[in-house]
């Protein structure tokens, strides 16, 4: 399965967004300097997450992004699907009824067992990161990271 660039983008950002104190925002601009990507194509991302309810957005002189729930409470797959969506990768076109080797109508009633592995697959990929949190992924950190990324984005520690 190959996912959309954007989708690490935002992982790591909503995983540096649970580093911080839960009242700290921080701008669009700052979080594309700390990854170096491109500014606007990461706001419409994080604007995904904050119509999924997982980021809060805040404008003004003080404004950006900050986690929206704890990071207890986020999900890798809440994330992934906010700008991937729900569907799976793959989809069945029932080639097994086309061409020279086109199987019979009556062979055809169940699903293709390539379409239910694949499901099945898609499946168990969901179930594996919906079994992960924010908070899952912060307590697997070398013990520096929480403290440099704060200092980085926000001059504390």
């Amino acid at each position: 399965m190959k996912l959309p660039v954007s989708t690490e983008w935002v992982l790591h950002c909503a995983t540096t967004l649970a580093q911080l104190d839960p009242r700290t925002t921080v701008p669009a601009p700052r979080l594309a300097r700390h990854y170096d990507l491109p500014a606007p194509y990461l706001a419409k991302q994080l604007q995904a997450l904050v119509r999924a309810g997982l980021l809060a957005a805040t404008t003004g002189p003080r404004g950006g992004f900050r986690l929206a729930r704890p990071a207890s409470a986020i999900t890798l797959l809440e994330v992934v699907e906010a700008v991937d969506g729900t569907s799976s990768p793959y989809e069945c076109r029932e080639i097994r009824q086309r061409g020279r080797g086109a199987l019979p109508p009556e062979d055809c009633r169940h699903t293709c067992v390539l379409a239910q592995k694949m499901a099945d697959a898609h499946e168990a990929w969901r179930a594996s990161l919906a079994g992960v949190t924010l908070a899952d992924v912060l307590a697997t950190l070398p013990p520096s990271a929480v403290p440099r990324t704060r200092r980085l984005l926000t001059g504390t520690e």
